[in-house]
């Protein structure tokens, strides 16, 4: 879980706009070419790999990774009827002509049927080059943060996480023997320790202490494929393999925000629904902006200008700061620029909160949404905001 939840706003990119500073192919599910991926990251999906350890059944969970594999995301891979999972559901439910239920229901579940042989788990070991990094938490103050070169993630547990597409809590639900106190979860060397979110009837998860070299078990989340020569800016590259997002990614035509079913919707030229996310889009201080805009670019990791002026719940008499990039930034990973003045899309430091919190105008996806939709988009689509 992220330290700090923030509503978003306007920005400054190099593009100029904002205040600003600077569906895959269904068969990718189970794609071979994810095996090979997988040889040269160990975090990637391989679900040809034989002899992996049995997990409980997780229904839900191995729909929600399915869907989160073609494009119509869950958001949080958590094992739990939410309001995004209810949205992934009708996206896929649309896209195939179907009745538009929202569940799991029996004609759902046949459509769902031939990738009944993805798991819902995996097993993965932790990198020592993914484990390599100065873990520190995020101050809340503003002007402390301004002094940071980087927001970057505050525990391992939350960078693997954010990776697997889900939340600290539910990894610790599905290894119980990291533990602190267990063999396997005694800390050793630069261990980093954190205490997971409350995760059920029986109280608090327990303290976590991940640490290269451990085996534990993931949300088998794919599309993660990727091919190093797609991707020109290498920070970018690191980015999308650290949020596990695969650079085979359909081209958007047009895209749609749409305020009442909280989503955002990705469509090919002949209009057909191909991805979609769940956002969180405006309040009613700053609604969302009806109409039809254009994309005017893409920053990646950027910084975020912290303007008080241009937001609900600041002090007006805080000055302007320059908030570093990193995954803890506000705006997240990547800012989508729109040509309507001040408002872009954009990921978030609280993906557990997509869909259940009021932004300051601007669309926010989870991170690795929100890095997956920029891989969709150009310069010139259109993007259509309606109620």
């Amino acid at each position: 879980m992220r330290r700090i939840a923030l509503a978003t706003a306007a920005f400054i990119l190099p593009l100029g706009a904002c205040s600003y500073t600077e569906a895959p192919d269904e068969n990718a599910a189970t794609s071979a070419a994810e095996g090979a991926s997988a040889a040269a990251n160990p975090l990637a999906s391989n679900d040809a790999q034989p002899g992996q350890a049995e997990d409980k059944p997780r229904p839900l969970m191995q729909a929600q990774v399915v869907l989160d594999r073609l494009g119509f995301t869950p958001g949080v891979v958590d094992g739990k009827m939410g309001v995004s999972t209810v949205n992934a559901i009708k996206g896929f439910q649309e896209a195939r002509g179907m009745q538009i239920s929202g569940e799991l229901d029996e004609p759902t579940k046949q459509a769902l049927a031939q990738w009944n042989t993805i798991p819902a788990t995996r097993m993965v070991t932790i990198p020592a080059d993914f484990a390599n990094e100065q873990f520190a938490p995020i101050p809340e103050d503003r002007k402390e943060q301004a002094k940071l070169a980087r927001l970057g993630y505050t525990s391992l547990a939350e960078k693997i996480a954010e990776r697997f597409h889900t939340t600290e809590a539910v990894l610790a639900e599905m290894n119980p023997q990291a533990a602190v106190g267990t063999d396997a979860g005694t800390p050793v060397g630069n261990t980093v320790s954190t205490t997971a979110p409350s995760g059920s009837e029986s109280g608090p998860a327990p303290a976590i202490a991940y640490r290269a070299g451990m085996q534990i078990r993931v949300p088998n989340v794919g599309a993660d494929r990727f091919d190093p020569a797609a991707v020109k800016d290498e920070k970018w590259a690191s980015t999308l393999q650290m949020l596990g997002v695969g650079t085979a990614q359909p081209r958007a035509a047009s895209i749609e925000v749409d305020k009442s079913d909280q989503v955002l919707r990705v469509l090919d030229g002949q209009g057909k629904l191909i991805a979609q996310f769940t956002a969180t889009m405006g309040s009613s201080q700053f609604p969302l902006p009806i109409g039809t805009w254009k994309i005017q670019g893409t920053a990646y990791n950027s910084p975020w200008q912290y303007n008080p002026a241009l937001l609900a719940n600041a002090d007006k008499s805080d000055p302007v700061l320059q908030i570093p990039p990193g995954p803890n930034n506000p705006i997240g990973v990547v800012w989508i620029d729109l040509s309507k003045e001040h408002y872009g899309i954009h990921g978030t430091d609280s993906p557990d909160r997509i869909g259940r919190a009021e932004s300051n105008g601007c669309i926010r996806l989870t991170n690795w949404d929100a890095a997956r939709l920029a891989q969709m988009l150009k310069p010139g689509t259109q993007a259509v905001f309606k109620v």
